[in-house]
């Protein structure tokens, strides 16, 4: 029998970073030597004082359902949190908790967006908005930001991108894939732009927020420009920072009327995330930050070496991330000379069979011609790495 998809599934694609990770996966069951710099997950345990909540939480029978926006312990912990770091305030019906912060932007694009609205994405993008807006009829806008504008828009592009549609604007400061973080100046410069638009929402996904090493520190849209507070959605979550993704804990916050149909939608596909989950997710907002600024230090170094090192290879140009644990190369260069190989796409496949290194193609983040590179992984590993990649180019 022929089962007839729905033209909305048809529309998106599978996460090219999953498929990445599953082919390395396939490969090293084959006995290959595959070393993966594909995921976007830290390679450190979750602290022990987490852990040890859930234990806790356990211990005390806390196995049942949840209120399907989460427990009020963790939505205060997240409400003292963007306070305390973010000078941001919110009451309990402005905050939604999920399973990851993935599942925070599903659900606000399907509260949000009627068939045709318009989601301004500024690429390169993480490889899931474009996806999630088509899930949702909605239309991605992308707005092209490449190396020489160091991957961020700028007012003017931003201006001209604006149509009567528009219903929403997505940053992500720092980035995935590029690492790179808007000034507090930039942010300003956008909202400028925004002010003019009354009927514009913004989404700022904070997810890597505690990642981050530039002189500045972290700003996002709602901080350098108050006035839009009040039609900005924060997104954010437990799982980079603290080294938790497997826990699946992301959180938004934002106007209580759009928290709420965010609410009723995720009463309808997951209900509320684990309630252990949860347990932990408090004790990480609420405890000691010493084992995340050790993990940001380690990434530090990490990111060190992998920059110079791709830089020394011909034909590959790499910036410095402000944050996070990517860096995001053009091999472009690389391209051009290589006999067999003619965009990303096939230089992945070529570096995989090559070297037994995977990487991200730049185009599942659209801007062809890019890789990134994940240093989520020990220095042994990346040293390992980049040494089989210099041999095989």
């Amino acid at each position: 029998m022929s089962i007839r998809l729905s033209a909305r599934v048809q529309r998106i694609k599978p996460s090219p970073t999953l498929a990445v990770t599953a082919r390395a996966a396939e490969l090293r069951a084959q006995g290959r030597d595959v070393i993966g710099l594909g995921a976007g997950e830290p390679d450190f345990d979750t602290p022990e004082h987490i852990k040890q909540a859930a234990i806790e939480s356990l211990a005390r029978g806390e196995t049942k359902y949840t209120p399907v926006d989460g427990t009020p312990a963790l939505k205060q912990a997240i409400i003292d949190k963007l306070q305390r770091d973010n000078g941001l305030s919110y009451k309990a019906a402005q905050i939604l908790v999920s399973c990851g912060a993935k599942q925070s932007f599903f659900n606000l694009a399907q509260a949000l967006l009627d068939s045709g609205d318009e989601v301004i994405v500024p690429a390169p993008y993480w490889v899931s908005y474009p996806d999630m807006v088509l899930v949702a009829d909605g239309k991605p806008v992308v707005i092209e930001a490449g190396m020489d504008a160091h991957f961020k828009i700028t007012p003017e592009q931003l201006e001209a991108a604006m149509t009567p549609r528009t219903r929403l604007l997505v940053l992500n400061s720092p980035s995935n894939p590029t690492g790179v973080a808007y000034s507090r100046a930039e942010l300003q410069a956008l909202g400028e732009v925004l002010k003019k638009h009354p009927d514009v929402l913004i989404v700022t996904d904070d997810i890597y927020e505690y990642i981050l090493w530039n002189d500045e520190g972290f700003n996002n849209i709602a901080m350098a420009v108050p006035e839009l507070a009040d039609r900005t959605i924060v997104n954010n979550g437990v799982p980079k920072g603290y080294s938790m993704t497997g826990w699946r804990v992301g959180y938004a916050a934002g106007p209580a009327a759009l928290i709420a149909a965010m609410k009723k939608v995720q009463s309808q596909s997951t209900s509320n995330p684990a309630s252990l989950s949860q347990a932990a997710s408090v004790a990480a907002l609420n405890g000691d930050h010493a084992p995340v600024k050790d993990m940001v230090k380690a990434f530090r170094e990490r990111h060190d070496f992998v920059y110079k090192a791709l830089n020394e290879l011909p034909g590959v140009s790499c910036l410095p991330s402000d944050g996070t644990f990517y860096a995001f190369p053009s091999f472009q260069g690389v391209i051009d000379r290589l006999d067999g190989v003619s965009n990303d796409v096939e230089l992945g496949e070529y570096l995989l069979e090559k070297a037994e290194v995977a990487l991200v193609p730049g185009s599942a983040f659209g801007c062809p011609g890019h890789m990134r590179l994940s240093f989520a992984t020990s220095m042994e590993n990346l040293e390992k790495a980049l040494q089989r990649i210099a041999e095989a180019l």
